[in-house]
């Protein structure tokens, strides 16, 4: 099989990304131009060719996906794999006997992603790892270890079981040795079991025991980890070993008390999530998944649910390392293999997480919420994890009232939005059952405005009640906060999200829930919660102060703080002092003039800290700042804003910046606009001309003419229908021809040529074409060669020759590409503010982003390697 036509990329990818919109396109996918609408870019396949070295034959080799959107089959040269449907989860074959040993082996996937799986966008594509694996034929199976600590007074007594799994023969006796580590390095415990190696293609369970004492807890504050080796010891020979990151801690719902970690109470100050990002779409670089729990953390939240299927790994990884509790959730109810076998992957995967706190067993499913199906149903997905892993909670997002079925018997109660039914009486009804808001708020907000544009599809940013159903972000965590028996609420969304763009439609792109847009940046929602979800002070004013032509309005001017009074100042003139209500927010009515709007905080009466809004002059200036984010070194994400020539921010910028980078490349852009319909990334197009009407003609000599002569028309026939392939004339004549409209003058056009004989000379339009040296098949069309419009290609070849009856010969001429190189990378800034991620290429070197647009002096930014 031929591709060299195709586009080279790397993985993740997302193909739904890279896609234009389209008012045809689902709502739910945020209107791109993929999915059922659109069946010529819904089906993707990838190859990939790799070498597996010849010392590595008698090792089980395995290729290890860690999610496809969606429904994908799999090759390894030639033979089918399988088929994995959902989008969400990992999957694995095993490819051992199907390798060509010290030579090379071609993967490919077909992917369709025709049809959706959620209500919100889910990317199309390779958009998570794969992995290929090597092990011995005795080891630890893939995610074959469980680790469960129980904390004592000054020690913690820790079970590590481990599954091992023989696919040889091997019979006899096995070591399998347990060993932890702190974080530093040091062994802190360590124990070893002795047994018999499981049978062929079977699995035994080995269960060690041992103390580490002094043990770090893992928390949200202090996210101390350990590493657990495992290792598989025969003969006195380490034949495999595992490792497992874990941490210590404890977790336990009281229906009285809430949540309490280590055991204390400690409020949830949650969001819910999707798994998109601006620029990328699905396809998260590792480093970008610790730049958004990054973002939540300095919000002050420390719990995050996944909405609405189970995470990438990586995010995972993050929350463990920076502090982060997570709800870990499946995406459908049901009690057949299809769903048990999901929730038995999702917790054996994800079970030594010290983040991962509860499994979520469903979410609104409304027509069996209350009722004795879903009763029924929860029965079972509520005990089956705990057959897996005892030592979690279980959880339903429950939305259709709060008063039978699911909600009377699940573990752990989650209210969706507490406009849909009476939590109280809920709990008056059911006193000995936790629950917690796993779904709240739902509030319109786009950020940088504050006067509502229906024309436009803006919402204000001010924190109001959306709907009458729904309450704002301050009256649901008022709510939850209050009530000492619930143990926190997770607000719907942290993030905003490519599609459900409600209250809007088109040409509403991303939703409007976010308390930050879908680049991160915070929309002012986040200073209340940061006022009353952290513990430093905050003080935050709301709107800016660019308001030319509003002169003498009145304005709302609102101030979210955690100090006990603010006062605020027009012009150093003071607009009265005013104490700040726990839990609330403060407001003035100022009649608009430019120049410096100050709200001065006071703590005890004394003055803690002060924050300012400034009319600010015309942009003059492009500033670059890449946002520091732990544990990343595959990415660096730059904000991109405009300053006036006092170095002040513009809040209501809209210019367009261009990008270019120097020792890298970009892998998105974004602006938090929900209305923007402009490129998120800015790749190669492709397009592939099949060669048609492909006829022939038998020439008497096998000379390779180096000139096209003129050949009888009525000798032409159809191309390889009469031949004798064991005794061919000397040589063939073959015409064909391609068409070409309104390329592009930077385009590329390469005919990719497959062997029709083993010698050949081609021309197109009588000109004879030239191969690259580096492909004697490959041939780069120079402009002279072709014309718009139908072109034609002429092959004189000698023949392939058929040994046997059932020899195949190619009578595939070959594909013309047409390749149309990237645009040049460029957003406008929304309200001040773009975003580009940028990733290094490894060589070591400096990498250089540059941002420049017409009238403004450029920017560049020097990123050091790591």
């Amino acid at each position: 099989f031929d591709d060299r036509a195709w586009r080279l990329l790397d993985l993740p990818h997302d193909w739904a990304v890279e896609q234009s919109f389209s008012e045809k396109g689902s709502p739910s996918h945020g209107f791109k131009a993929s999915g059922k609408g659109f069946p010529e870019r819904s089906i993707g396949w990838y190859r990939k060719k790799i070498t597996v070295p010849q010392s590595d034959l008698g090792k089980i080799i395995s290729l290890q996906f860690d999610g496809v959107y969606r429904n994908c089959k799999v090759w390894f040269n030639g033979h089918f794999l399988g088929t994995w449907e959902s989008g969400y989860m990992g999957f694995q074959y095993d490819v051992s006997a199907y390798v060509n040993y010290g030579i090379e082996n071609t993967i490919a996937v077909r992917v369709d992603a025709s049809m959706e799986e959620g209500w919100y966008y889910e990317g199309a594509g390779i958009y998570r790892h794969v992995h290929l694996l090597k092990t011995d034929p005795l080891h630890v199976a893939q995610n074959g270890t469980s680790i469960t600590s129980d904390i004592k007074n000054d020690f913690a007594d820790i079970t590590a079981q481990a599954t091992i799994e023989n696919k040889g023969h091997y019979t006899g006796n096995i070591e399998i040795m347990q060993t932890a580590y702190d974080a530093a390095g040091k062994v802190v415990a360590s124990a070893t079991e002795k047994g018999n190696a499981p049978g062929f293609y079977k699995s035994a369970l080995f269960t060690s025991a041992f103390r580490i004492s002094n043990p770090k807890l893992w928390h949200v504050d202090t996210p101390n980890l350990y590493r657990m080796v495992t290792q598989v010891r025969q003969e006195g020979r380490i034949v495999d070993s595992y490792e497992t990151t874990f941490g210590i801690r404890s977790i336990r719902f009281d229906a009285e008390e809430g949540f309490l970690l280590n055991g204390k109470p400690l409020k949830l100050k949650g969001t819910n999530n999707h798994q998109d990002h601006a620029g990328v779409g699905t396809a998260l670089p590792d480093g970008l998944q610790y730049f958004r729990i990054q973002k939540l953390k300095e919000m002050g939240s420390n719990a995050y649910r996944c909405s609405h299927h189970p995470p990438t790994p990586e995010l995972l990884e993050a929350c463990d390392r920076l502090g982060m509790l997570v709800i870990d959730e499946t995406r459908l109810m049901g009690i057949n293999d299809y769903h048990l076998e999901t929730v038995r992957q999702m917790i054996e995967r994800d079970r030594n997480h010290p983040s991962v706190f509860c499994w979520s067993v469903g979410n609104e499913e409304w027509k069996i919420e209350g009722n004795i199906t879903g009763e029924r149903i929860t029965h079972i997905m509520q005990d089956f994890p705990k057959s897996i892993d005892p030592t979690r909670p279980v959880t339903v997002g429950i939305s259709s009232g709060f008063r039978s079925g699911i909600s009377s018997m699940v573990e752990v109660m989650g209210y969706n939005y507490m406009g849909n039914g009476d939590i109280d009486a809920h709990r008056k009804q059911f006193p000995q059952q936790p629950g917690m808001g796993t779904e709240e708020g739902s509030t319109f907000a786009t950020r940088g405005i504050y006067f509502d544009d229906e024309a436009k599809h803006y919402k204000s940013a001010y924190d109001r009640k959306p709907r009458p159903s729904f309450y704002s972000i301050e009256e649901g965590w008022k709510f939850y906060a209050e009530r000492p028996y619930l143990a926190g609420m997770f607000i719907w969304t942290g993030f905003d999200y490519r599609g459900e763009p409600t209250p809007y439609g088109w040409p509403s792109v991303t939703s409007y829930f976010g308390m930050m847009d879908v680049c991160g940046f915070p929309k002012d929602n986040v200073y209340y919660l940061k006022s009353w979800w952290g513990d430093k002070p905050v003080l935050h004013i709301l709107p800016h102060w660019n308001w030319q032509g509003m002169e003498g309005k009145e304005i709302d001017v609102w101030v979210h703080s955690n100090c006990d009074e603010v006062e605020l100042f027009l012009n150093k003139k003071s607009l009265g002092k005013k104490k700040m209500e726990k839990l609330g927010h403060l407001e003035w009515k100022v009649k608009y003039q430019p120049g410096t709007l100050e709200a001065v905080g006071y703590k005890d009466g004394r003055k803690q800290l002060s924050e300012v809004r400034k009319t600010t002059g015309v942009p003059a200036n492009i500033r670059l700042t890449q946002n520091k984010i732990p544990h990343a070194n595959d990415v660096a994400v730059f904000t991109v804003e405009v300053t006036d020539k006092n170095s002040l921010h513009v809040p209501t910028a809209n210019n367009e910046v261009s990008f270019s980078v120097k020792g890298g490349k970009i892998l998105g852009v974004g602006n938090g606009d929900p209305t923007s319909l402009e490129k998120d990334r800015f790749v190669e197009d492709i397009s592939l001309i099949k060669i048609t009407g492909l006829q022939e003609q038998a020439l008497a000599t096998a000379e390779l003419l180096q000139q096209l002569p003129s050949y009888p028309e009525n000798n032409w026939k159809p191309a390889f229908e009469i031949r004798d392939y064991k005794n061919p004339k000397p040589a063939y004549v073959y015409r064909g021809s391609f068409e070409i409209k309104d390329f592009p003058e930077n385009a590329v056009v390469t005919f990719f040529y497959q062997k029709i004989g083993p010698d050949a000379v081609v021309f197109i339009n009588g000109k004879k074409a030239t191969p690259t040296k580096e492909d004697a098949q490959k041939y780069v069309l120079s402009a002279d060669l072709l014309k718009n419009g139908n072109n034609t290609l002429h092959i004189i070849a000698t023949p392939l020759r058929k040994v046997n009856d059932w020899d195949a010969a190619n009578t595939d001429p070959g594909m013309i590409q047409v390749l149309t190189p990237a645009g040049q990378w460029r957003r406008k800034l929304f309200n001040g503010y773009a975003q580009v991620i940028v990733q290094p290429d490894g060589s070591g070197n400096d990498m250089q982003l540059t941002a420049t647009t017409v009238g403004l002096k450029s920017a560049t930014s020097v990123i050091p390697p790591k």
